[in-house]
């Protein structure tokens, strides 16, 4: 301590003793004279003299940014934080400096303890682009004060402790209620057509019907994590739309879904796995109608409303394993759909299987590519298949159809609150009787997500597909020739977060398709406004 003592004060007097060596040489040196000498004092580490050189410079004239930024860093050095920052600030206004002063005004608030003010300047330092040195830098110092900010004192690590062990068990909630407008409830055609479907080929004049409606939206998950890295739960999940008029019920739908399973995570440094399975049992509901009026569908006088209703079951598993820079995951379901039994017409019972793989790799921090492949198959037990002709005839195999996509995606962030990317996809449907149904879908899309602060978020989607279809004929009618497609759909998502549970959210979703075949062309527009609650 002595010997400490000791070389301080010895290194104090070699500052003063340079500072005042020669007098008669110093009082004749200009302003820019004191800079370089202040310069060169605090090259050698002597900050309390190279300050002083730089105030002599000061009451000689001298006053530049260059000037501010060099006492802002003996101050820094010197250990005096509060005249540190009031240099770096009059040093602000030189653009040549702005970058690198944000930066040590964030080493100089940290210093002060001032955490916030600290992450406010570097932020401003990693979010511009002038220099990818001092970005880097930012993100290290910012990475390391959160983690600081995140360190419990040793009363919260007891609290936490016995948080955990209370959290044996875990309770998740979500409901989310809106009211919202429609434009085109039952998606019906924008103009009259001629159903080249029914034999007397009839002008169909449909009716656009819009009206209010609700959207709800509830789930609850309970968890319980019986080992270190695995847990098990059960699952419940409720979603519907329910319209206000009485004369636009037949567009209410809802489904209930029960699951079970486990969720297995486990980290070890830049490693990263998880699995995921389960078993679910879904019911949907909803009304079999006409879109040209959104009257029930009737064939030789029954009414067959309850055709779309079913009963949905099976597993599901899903893998990812990441690292680094690469992820790589899979996902395998199978499920059976068991839809309501219909007398005049054939029912829509079926099996579906699932194979998603995907591989992902982080170029920087900032930016990525993900490839997935994907085939799944429909495999119908009494619907029979369709002929070239367009007739599906009594006898003929049940219909299977086969699909295989290539999905690529890019993100860019381009802010730390600033997110884009654009995904390109091929699908190919196999009919697998005679292929009147095959088609190639080729799908073009793009996101963006912007959430400037911690309270406020937005995210905005859209894509395009186009279809092509070699042998399917629009009305299953040769007639009118080979079948065209395309859609377009976009969505806007605003969400502002009230309370700690309680969020405020807006919506606005546009649908189109386009097709010789008129039956299936509408557009539609549905806004929504609501609340969110979470726990």
């Amino acid at each position: 301590m002595v010997k400490n003592i000791y070389l301080k004060s010895s290194l104090l007097l070699l500052a003063a003793i340079a500072s005042l060596m020669p007098v008669e040489s110093a009082r004749a040196m200009t302003a820019e004279q004191y800079f370089a000498d202040g310069n060169r004092l605090f090259r050698d580490d002597l900050y309390w003299a190279a300050l002083l050189r730089y105030r002599q410079a000061s009451d000689e004239g001298l006053s530049t940014p260059l000037l501010h930024y060099n006492m802002g860093i003996a101050h820094y050095r010197a250990g005096q934080h509060i005249r540190a920052r009031a240099a770096f600030t009059r040093a602000l206004s030189h653009p040549a400096l702005r970058i690198a002063t944000h930066y040590n005004l964030g080493l100089n608030a940290y210093k002060l303890g001032e955490l916030d003010e600290a992450l406010r300047w570097f932020r401003l330092a990693r979010d511009q682009s002038e220099s990818e040195k001092l970005q880097r830098f930012a993100r290290i110092a910012i990475s390391r004060i959160r983690a600081e900010k995140a360190q419990p004192d040793e009363f919260d690590v007891r609290v936490a402790e016995r948080k955990r062990k209370r959290d044996f068990t875990d309770l998740q909630l979500r409901a989310r209620v809106g009211f919202g407008s429609d434009d085109n409830v039952f998606r019906s055609p924008d103009r009259a057509y001629i159903d080249f479907s029914s034999a007397l080929t009839p002008v169909v004049v449909p009716e656009v019907k819009s009206g209010a409606y609700m959207p709800v939206s509830l789930s609850a998950k309970y968890l319980v994590n019986s080992l270190r890295f695995e847990g098990f739960y059960v699952a419940y999940k409720l979603s519907g739309r329910y319209y206000q008029d009485t004369d636009l019920d037949n567009a209410n739908e809802y489904q209930h879904e029960v699951s079970f399973g486990s969720e297995y995570q486990r980290k070890e440094g830049d490693r990263k796995r998880e699995v995921y399975s389960a078993f679910k049992v879904s019911q949907h509901d909803e009304t079999y109608y006409d879109p040209d009026n959104g009257n029930i569908r009737n064939i030789a006088g029954v009414d067959i409303e309850d055709r779309m209703n079913y009963l949905r079951y099976g597993p599901e598993l899903t893998l990812r394993q990441s690292f680094r820079r690469l992820a790589i995951g899979a996902k395998i379901k199978g499920q059976l759909w068991n839809y309501e039994e219909q007398t005049v017409v054939p029912e829509y019972d079926h099996e579906y299987f699932l194979l998603n793989l995907y591989g992902q790799y982080k170029f920087t921090q900032s930016s990525l590519l993900r490839i997935t492949l994907e085939g799944y198959s429909r495999r119908f037990g009494d619907r029979p298949a369709y002929d070239l002709d367009g007739q599906q005839r009594n006898g003929n195999p049940n219909i299977r159809y086969d699909y295989y996509s290539l999905e690529l995606t890019a993100r860019q962030r381009v802010l730390s609150s600033l997110w884009f990317g654009f995904n390109v996809k091929r699908t190919e449907r196999i009919d697998q009787y005679v292929g009147y149904n095959d088609y190639t879908r080729d799908s073009f899309g793009a996101e963006i997500h912007w959430n400037p602060t911690d309270r406020f978020d937005l995210e905005a989607s859209g894509d395009y597909r186009l279809y092509d279809f070699p042998n399917a004929l629009a009305f299953n009618e040769a007639i009118v020739g080979r079948k065209t497609q395309e859609s377009a759909r976009a969505r806007i998502l605003a969400t502002f977060q009230m309370t700690r549970h309680l969020s405020l959210f807006g919506e606005a979703r546009y649908r189109e398709t386009v097709s010789n075949d008129t039956r299936i062309q509408y557009e539609q527009n549905q806004l929504v406004i609501g609340v969110r609650w979470e726990q």
